[in-house]
């Protein structure tokens, strides 16, 4: 079986299903930070899911402008077309020619332009200690199974006293500098896949 791991340059999924044995493959206009670049397909997802080469898709499409957390530069984004960019390019994943397709996204206009997410999961259904609502929308795939529920985790009041997860707060780079809120950098970081997540993918639906 083929797997092809949409939009993850983290590799985290793609290594969980190589560890099981499968030919799986991470793609994304980045580079890999997984540290396995014969994994990994840099250039356009859409391209590799309309191949006809894979017989599933787990996809991560960009969320930044779909996500209800941004809602407040929603007319913004409507007006110059990046909202519509965004809710396309689902879709086209969505559509792509493979029998098992996975898509995740956090809470977001997709349930009102594709349909409701068929469920809603969160890491610390997996064993990760952490809240992150995460939507996945599947087809010809059964509902992710919780393998270890955990604690919630820790938060921290942000500088402008917002509440938020812990893990999502106020990291540092591998010098111990502030990484800028908003940076490249750390939307990277928390995009990730949690490890428990990326296991339980791997594990439930590598039988199909």
């Amino acid at each position: 079986m083929k797997i092809l791991v949409a939009c993850e340059e983290s590799q985290a999924v793609c290594i969980a299903f190589r560890k099981l044995g499968y030919e799986a493959y991470s793609c994304d206009i980045q580079d890999e930070s997984g540290g396995y670049p014969q994994w990994h397909i840099k250039g356009d997802a859409l391209r590799e899911a309309y191949s006809g080469k894979y017989h599933m898709m787990i996809g991560f499409p960009p969320c930044t402008h779909l996500a209800t957390s941004g809602a407040k530069h929603f007319a913004q984004k409507r007006a110059d077309g990046r909202q519509q960019e965004g809710i396309s390019f689902f879709l086209a994943l969505w559509n792509a020619p493979i029998k098992h397709i996975a898509l995740e996204n956090p809470v977001g206009i997709m349930s009102t332009y594709l349909r409701k997410p068929d469920q809603i999961i969160q890491p610390y259904m997996f064993g990760d200690e952490a809240q992150k609502r995460t939507c996945l929308w599947l087809k010809n795939l059964p509902l992710l199974m919780p393998t270890k529920i955990v604690g919630k985790g820790k938060f921290y009041v942000s500088p402008k006293g917002k509440k938020l997860p812990a893990w999502y707060g106020d990291p540092v780079d591998e010098n111990g500098v502030k990484i800028p809120y908003n940076s490249e950098k750390i939307k990277k970081l928390r995009s990730k896949t949690f490890q428990g997540i990326a296991e339980a993918m791997a594990d439930q639906w590598s039988n199909q």
